[in-house]
């Protein structure tokens, strides 16, 4: 991937190094306000009031000082695949007449706390929509790597892209949609919805490498393989495999390996977000 001479984003938030509690504006107040927002988004707010609780007396960390050049130089590359994002969602968004609001990247070690909750090293990269912030511990990379056999720099960046395909769900309501619907439904209904919007993110991180590499030419021989073995590798069936079990679709929440590389390959070669409607579509 060629990513050296891109833009580097400001939107991150350097948490490496120790837990932390976001600030909330007002004290107690603040966060009150923090944790009624997260109920709007289907968050139980006990979550952000017991973690307040927890972190109150832990220092916040600030940027690490002197870090390993290859850690250094992955956080280069996540800022330049950011704000990679910014430039390809605010033209999008821009000639359909609206504004895109960018949303941050946390980058953390081990945990850290969220306006959803505690998040953990082990949950994997996550995005927040009570905060409207993108989650990783760059230890998922190497655990992306020889865990699930998906190297390369480019299925780094549709991890990434993945996670910002929700907030752009976000501004586009698609989340609070399928919060209300799954309040209504069984179980495995919701577990249904949830399959339908995470590959409905995985065809969005299809339309950043679409246009992307269109005005940008990012892509190099092999990323598109790199991304799709990535998309496979983290599938549910894949998953519920490697952990021993039996593969039960009804309990599937991402969606099966080859739907995830189906609807990526939807988004890369269409660069549509009409084409990304997963909940319209019976066949997934």
């Amino acid at each position: 991937m060629r990513w050296k001479m891109g833009r580097r984003s400001s939107n991150i938030e350097d948490r490496r190094g120790g837990s932390s509690m976001p600030t909330a504006a007002g004290g107690g107040l603040g966060l009150l306000v923090i944790a009624l927002v997260a109920a709007f988004f289907g968050v139980d707010p006990s979550l952000i009031l017991d973690q307040a609780n927890q972190l109150e007396n832990q220092p916040t960390s600030s940027a690490p000082g002197n870090r390993p050049a290859a850690e250094n130089e992955l956080v280069d590359f996540v800022s330049v695949v950011l704000a990679d994002t910014e430039d390809t969602w605010e033209t999008l968004f821009r000639q359909g007449g609206q504004t895109y609001r960018k949303p941050k990247l946390v980058l953390f070690s081990g945990q850290t706390s969220s306006a959803c909750g505690l998040g953990k090293a082990a949950m994997g990269p996550f995005y927040c929509p009570a905060d409207q912030k993108v989650y990783i511990d760059l230890s998922f990379y190497n655990d992306l790597k020889e865990r699930h056999q998906a190297p390369g720099d480019f299925a780094q960046a549709y991890v990434i892209a993945h996670e910002v395909g929700h907030h752009v769900q976000t501004l586009l309501g698609v989340s609070q949609k399928v919060y209300e619907l799954r309040s209504r439904f069984s179980k495995v209904e919701g577990n249904q919805l949830s399959v339908r919007q995470e590959l409905q993110a995985d065809c969005f991180a299809g339309i950043w490498a679409h246009h992307a590499n269109r005005t940008r030419q990012i892509l190099e021989q092999g990323d598109v393989e790199e991304a799709l073995n990535a998309a496979s590798s983290i599938g549910d069936d894949r998953l519920q495999q490697q952990a021993g079990g039996r593969v039960t679709p009804e309990s599937f929440t991402h969606g099966s390996s080859a739907q995830r590389v189906k609807w990526f390959k939807v988004g890369l070669q269409k660069g549509s977000l009409k084409d990304c409607d997963t909940f319209a579509t019976r066949n997934l």
